[in-house]
């Protein structure tokens, strides 16, 4: 199992996939990590030859949390016929009913996501955060740990939703929107907007 970005995001994606099972044996990344915690084998960077070479063998995930680069990785490593797993923690709880994409997708330690949500290829539910009744998650986005979405909630493509926000129910959030930590979301919010606050505002 290949970690692709080995930093933070990545040190919990190793967690999640140890819940599941699976060892992970090496990383790519653009800067060796010093730090290398789990004593992981370096590959490079993974549009290196060797790099390249060990994802066609092996089972790998996309750990970065920034969704822009997440984003240009994923697509990247599609050109190349090379899909990410998903990393689902053992302890989450997915609704029967609720749809997962099949690539790439985070859903962290004690997430939940309930009855006919649906989560986006590449997309982050990170740790215990709240996806409740037919939600929709954009690919590439990232619903920060501790945040509660209620009932169909929709959150675009390339979308940060920072911890610990609260979203009303019904709201529908644009593609490439960022939500700073501790928001109360009660209105739409527009593409490309940055928004913060109870009520959440834009900048």
């Amino acid at each position: 199992m290949i970690l692709i970005g080995y930093s933070g995001h990545a040190y919990v994606v190793q967690g999640i996939l140890k819940t599941l099972g699976k060892t992970v044996h090496a990383y790519c990344d653009t800067i060796l990590n010093e730090k290398n915690p789990f004593n992981l084998d370096y590959l490079g960077s993974e549009n290196s030859e060797n790099a390249i070479n060990e994802l066609y063998k092996n089972e790998f995930f996309i750990s970065i949390g920034n969704n822009h680069i997440r984003r240009k990785v994923y697509e990247n490593l599609t050109t190349k016929n090379l899909l990410p797993i998903n990393a689902i923690d053992s302890s989450a709880i997915i609704c029967q009913s609720a749809i997962v994409a099949n690539h790439g997708v985070m859903i962290g330690a004690g997430a939940i996501i309930n009855a006919l949500s649906k989560i986006g290829d590449a997309a982050i539910c990170n740790t215990g955060c709240i996806i409740e009744h037919e939600c929709e998650i954009g690919e590439f986005s990232h619903i920060c740990p501790g945040t509660i979405l209620c009932g169909n909630v929709t959150v675009g493509f390339n979308t940060f939703v920072g911890a610990g926000s609260v979203v009303k129910q019904g709201v529908i959030i644009g593609n490439n929107v960022t939500i700073g930590a501790g928001s109360v979301v009660i209105n739409n919010i527009p593409d490309n907007a940055i928004v913060f606050g109870n009520p959440a505002k834009l900048k």
